[in-house]
């Protein structure tokens, strides 16, 4: 056997995680390998938000030429040609990684960089074998694998094709049914019912996008029914899936007896699991909980003490900014630098769906579980610029601390809702208490101008005073 290259650190997977771990170990003096199944970027550059969001951008187009006629612009029907689009996805992922710092900074502080390695695994508690690269073997490893969407356990299961596989299609199906209505599930359907696609979103809970405040999830629904989305919720157990001429046919049972759904493409979107399997874990000794995620302690050491983990394959916020927090945290203790910790922290999470939404901080009912709150809330359709531009569905919703006036949370619903929900992060980062974000004097017209009029409601609620916010 080859004899294995050693490093102080070695990183498997160069995801956003990955990446930042090895460059903060290199920043810090550790000799680093970088080591990666595919292309440097990992999912969220070759398959997940950037060219996800080409595609949700491509959709917005198709929307906004919808409603040219009433700005007096005569065009024709426009035509999709979804061959054309995944093109330009692919352009568009080739172009951020020629443009990509993350790279540049990578080869300046010298990481061993190796790509389309394949699957990496354990040989022994030090040593990883990839079969596209030398052994690596490391004082510290730092594990960011990333995950998988997770499969159906049904007869047929195999016919459901993964978020992943249906933005990667050659052609916009005529039909789709979409399982899980998460935050994966929510933007696959919306995407594909604004390119075309007539679309059935299935969800076994009471309502899609669980884990977002009630009110988001209840106005997100009505948005996508008044846009041609059939949305059922209490969707059933699917029973099995099978092959039929021109696509596949859904069977679930709601306890009252098993029904049917036709469409031409299936798309399980029930979750995410740890791409860890093949890592052979038992052999450093690092622990995996109940879902299957590896477990670590606050400073992202695992069970093995030489050991650390960052990103999806934690199962903790499955986001690219905590992804880039994490893999900081972990790449700087393992480089053996002063320890740092995971602390609470902001997090915007959003979803590029139509309307598209947003949140920072607690929803409604965990705040006033924990607190004395005051909400406010204003509408787009009051507001000047979603006026303007014909995008009058949805609010801004805030949470605040009766006592302190800190924002404990903040629920955007509408046009451009990912990015006003980055004014209330830094609102919250900062400490700004409400009576201070009332009296910005925010540009006008702006979507932002939504988020300070909900701040100014809020101070007159707390019975302070303000400028008018416009």
């Amino acid at each position: 056997m080859t004899e294995p290259r050693d490093f102080d650190v070695v990183v498997v997977g160069a995801g956003p995680a990955g990446t930042a771990a090895a460059l903060r170990a290199a920043d810090l003096g550790a000799k680093t390998a970088l080591v990666t199944r595919d292309a440097f970027g990992g999912m969220a550059a070759n398959d997940g938000p950037i060219p996800v969001r080409t595609l949700a951008h491509a959709a917005r187009l198709a929307r906004e030429a919808r409603q040219l006629s009433r700005y007096g612009i005569a065009v024709e029907n426009p035509r999709l040609d979804y061959s054309s689009l995944v093109a330009r996805a692919r352009e568009v992922v080739a172009e951020a990684r020629r443009h990509s710092t993350l790279l540049t900074q990578i080869n300046s502080a010298g990481v061993a960089l190796f790509e389309h390695a394949g699957t990496a695994s354990f040989i022994n508690a030090q040593t990883i074998r990839s079969e596209g690269a030398p052994l690596l073997r490391g004082k510290k490893i730092v594990l960011c694998p990333g995950g998988v969407s997770r499969a159906l356990t049904v007869p047929g299961a195999e016919l459901a094709v993964t978020p992943a596989d249906a933005f990667s299609l050659t052609a916009a199906p005529k039909s789709m049914i979409v399982i899980g209505a998460g935050a994966t599930g929510v933007q696959v359907a919306s995407i594909f019912n604004a390119l075309g696609s007539s679309v059935v979103l299935c969800q076994t809970g009471l309502r899609i996008i669980p884990s977002e405040d009630a009110d988001v999830s209840l106005e997100v629904t009505t948005g996508f029914r008044e846009d041609g989305i059939d949305v059922r919720e209490n969707f059933g157990a699917i029973e099995q899936l099978e092959k039929i001429s021109g696509g596949v046919r859904l069977t679930v049972n709601d306890g009252a007896r098993p029904t049917s759904l036709d469409a031409t493409l299936v798309v399980c979107a029930i979750g995410w699991r740890a791409d860890a399997e093949a890592l052979n874990l038992a052999l450093p000794g690092v622990e995996t909980n109940a879902r299957g995620f590896i477990e670590v302690d606050d400073s992202l050491r695992t069970s093995a003490p030489h050991v650390y983990a960052a990103g999806d394959v934690i199962g903790r916020s499955m986001l690219v900014p905590p992804a880039l927090r994490d893999g900081f945290i972990a790449g700087n203790n393992a480089a053996e630098a002063e320890r740092l910790t995971v602390t609470a922290s902001v997090e915007p999470i959003a979803s590029f769906t139509d309307p598209e939404y947003a949140k920072v901080g607690l929803t409604e009912e965990q705040a006033r579980g924990q607190y004395d709150v005051i909400v406010s809330r204003a509408s787009y359709a009051e507001t000047t610029r979603p006026i303007i531009d014909g995008r009058t569905r949805g609010f801004c919703k805030i949470v605040v601390d009766r006592t302190t006036h800190q924002f404990l949370g903040c629920h955007i619903v509408g046009e451009r809702a990912v990015e006003v929900a980055q004014m209330a992060a830094i609102a919250m980062t900062a400490e700004m208490t409400v009576d201070a974000v009332a009296r910005i004097p925010l540009s006008f017209p702006t979507y932002a101008n939504v988020f300070g009029r909900a701040a100014l409601r809020a101070v007159r609620k707390l019975g302070t005073n303000a400028a008018v916010a416009i």
